[in-house]
């Protein structure tokens, strides 16, 4: 295993507004969507406009992909399932939450409805992900919906999350049926105009919620009457760069743990990985140095990939006893595909030195990881996904350890359905469709996985779903 030096570590502790100029917005001269830069008069003719690419071609698949289907077990990796895919519309960026208190399984999606408007797509499982309910929308917007969000708390709560546009707000439903019904939505950022890529956490008594996004500089939000009031947002770090956070979670005794990637403004620069850690219910967070990573490789071979989609991103989970995973994709080499790196701490300060979770072949482009705590001190299981050469299929790949990451099984592949679309084959999928993928853990450590696959970066593509057994 490749191992870093264990002492790169960098602390940086700020409270509530420390770092934020007089107006409340942050001092870097361009924020907002690159729509919101146009608007205001900031937009440069020839700079990409990622937000319009992001939404994908709309493209319905009717006719031509195979959805649902039983779950059979995969003739190709023992103890795992077929991968199932959710419908036969144009879907990407999934999650999904297990609930440890019951049988339940619940999914959100991003049905991309045309080039320029999206909903996210609610369904829920009460057989441990056996079968599923019928689609529904949590709401209603003329415009859009994106990055949806999911998190159960310990008595069952559920919790969703989500972008709505025009205004690019952050909102929050909570359900205490099982999806069945909802509360009436509430947008967590109060004092700003336009947030992205929302990431959420829940205690396990459901009572503090916190979500992270940006503005381009890195804030968080939180709610202590279980999601029905949000305070004003904490601006944790003020960079000149953009921050993505994709992955978070509250440890037993309150603390509050998100991971996120620093970005240059276009993904063309290295980039830095962080932990950001609370230990006062939200109200200030330090800023935790795990890597560097060089600029990713260009992903252009894939239609509409733009320079970084297949950059730095974070996973993180703490299990029962308080201990924290951490796991990151990042490359050591200018425009190299990246590996896969994991750490661990107790207490949030100080980690392990980083060890490389993929395996060893230089020409892999590894993505999108995800930390899954499983039900018993020690269980951790990482989901991404990746390739083993230039030019060969992506699949999505699964690593477990049972003693905190001193050992780990070997890599188990968990898209091996190989039909069911023209983007699939008995050797994996295309390409990676959406900027996250989704995992979690049910009371009995059966890993639930979710992820998009597609023809390009700009589809149409799938939703797909397995589970261990």
């Amino acid at each position: 295993m490749t191992r870093l030096h264990g002492s790169v570590l960098f602390v940086l502790t700020f409270a509530i507004g420390s770092c934020a100029s007089g107006d409340g917005l942050p001092r870097k001269a361009k924020t907002g969507s690159q729509q919101e830069q146009r608007r205001r008069g900031e937009y440069e003719a020839g700079e990409p406009d990622v937000e319009e690419l992001k939404r994908g071609t709309g493209i319905s698949q009717v006719g031509r992909v195979v959805p649902g289907g039983p779950a059979l077990a995969s003739t190709l990796t023992p103890g795992v399932e077929q991968d199932r895919l959710w419908s036969d519309r144009d879907d990407w960026e999934p999650v999904v939450a297990a609930d440890r208190s019951s049988d339940f399984v619940y999914q959100m999606t991003t049905r991309l409805l045309d080039a320029n408007s999206s909903v996210v797509i609610f369904r829920a499982s009460s057989d441990g992900g056996e079968t599923f309910g019928p689609d529904q929308r949590l709401s209603r917007t003329a415009r859009g919906q994106y990055d949806p969000q999911l998190a159960v708390a310990g008595e069952g709560t559920v919790f969703a999350c989500w972008l709505e546009v025009p205004g690019w707000e952050t909102f929050v439903a909570r359900s205490f049926d099982h999806g069945a019904t909802w509360t009436t939505p509430v947008v967590v950022e109060t004092n700003l105009s336009w947030t992205d890529h929302p990431w959420i956490a829940v205690s396990d008594d459901g009572r503090d919620v916190y979500v992270a996004f940006n503005r381009s500089d890195s804030y968080v939000v939180a709610s202590h009457d279980g999601g029905a009031h949000f305070g004003l947002p904490v601006r944790t770090h003020q960079t000149d760069r953009v921050w993505y956070h994709t992955g978070g979670a509250v440890a037993s005794d309150g603390r509050v743990y998100f991971a996120a990637a620093e970005y240059p403004s276009f993904g063309n620069g290295p980039i830095r990985i962080y932990v950001l850690r609370s230990i006062d219910r939200g109200a200030s967070f330090q800023g935790i140095l795990m890597d560097r990573s060089q600029q990713p490789p260009f992903c252009g071979e894939y239609a509409g990939c733009y320079w970084g989609f297949i950059g730095p991103c974070t996973g993180l989970a703490v299990d029962s006893a308080g201990a924290v995973m951490v796991a990151y994709n990042a490359g050591r080499v200018y425009v190299q595909p990246q590996q896969i790196y994991v750490r661990t701490s107790r207490d949030g300060i100080d980690w392990t030195p980083a060890e490389q979770l993929s395996l060893p072949a230089r020409s892999a482009n590894n993505c999108f990881p995800v930390v899954v705590a499983g039900p018993t001190p020690g269980d951790f299981s990482v989901v991404w996904q990746g390739t083993r050469e230039p030019g060969s299929p992506w699949n999505t790949i699964l690593r477990r350890t049972l003693d905190g990451g001193q050992t780990w099984g070997p890599e188990q592949r968990l898209s091996t359905r190989g039909e069911g679309a023209p983007y699939q084959s008995t050797k994996g999928y295309d390409f990676v469709y959406g900027d996250y993928m989704g995992a979690s853990s049910d009371g009995l450590g059966r890993v639930h996985a979710i992820w998009g696959a597609s023809v390009s970066y700009d589809g149409p593509g799938g939703t797909w779903y397995t589970r261990t057994k």
